[in-house]
């Protein structure tokens, strides 16, 4: 049942992503040009998002259950270290030029056009180089083991 409801919330958004035309990088990068022909309709989409999200966040963590009943998990963490700003930084900047974020990518790979497929491969590439640099980090983090 997991797998269905997953699949469908997926389909779902890829569909708002697909009508709200957030699919389409010219209105991501319209939306940062803010002192030439700017752009507002991201803002309005993120606007329905947040407001959704404000009004059933608060509902689920209450109850401490999905709607499904699998127990939710929060984070706890608040601080902000240096692989969070550097991560954020990176995200927005490949957003802010290419005009794709990782879902509406995903949504709009089926066009398979060359600059979604080229953005697309760059994700995965950067998504197995930090996973290659979170295990090096861990491997030389941990005390060695001694011989005796």
């Amino acid at each position: 049942m997991q797998l269905v409801s997953a699949l469908l919330i997926g389909l779902l958004f890829g569909v708002g992503l697909n009508v709200g035309g957030m699919t389409e990088p010219t209105r991501i990068i319209g939306f940062f040009d803010v002192f030439g022909t700017w752009d507002p309709s991201l803002a309005f989409v993120m606007a329905g998002a947040l407001s959704v999200g404000l009004l059933a966040f608060p509902f689920l963590v209450r109850h401490g259950k999905t709607v499904l009943g699998e127990k939710m998990s929060v984070p706890t963490r608040r601080d902000i270290t240096p692989s969070l700003v550097i991560g954020s930084l990176l995200f927005g900047s490949g957003w802010g030029l290419s005009g794709y974020c990782p879902g509406p990518a995903l949504a709009a790979i089926g066009t398979l056009d060359t600059e979604v497929l080229l953005f697309f491969a760059a994700m995965l590439l950067g998504m197995v180089f930090h996973l290659s640099w979170e295990r090096y980090q861990s491997r030389r983090l941990q005390p060695k083991q001694s011989a005796s």
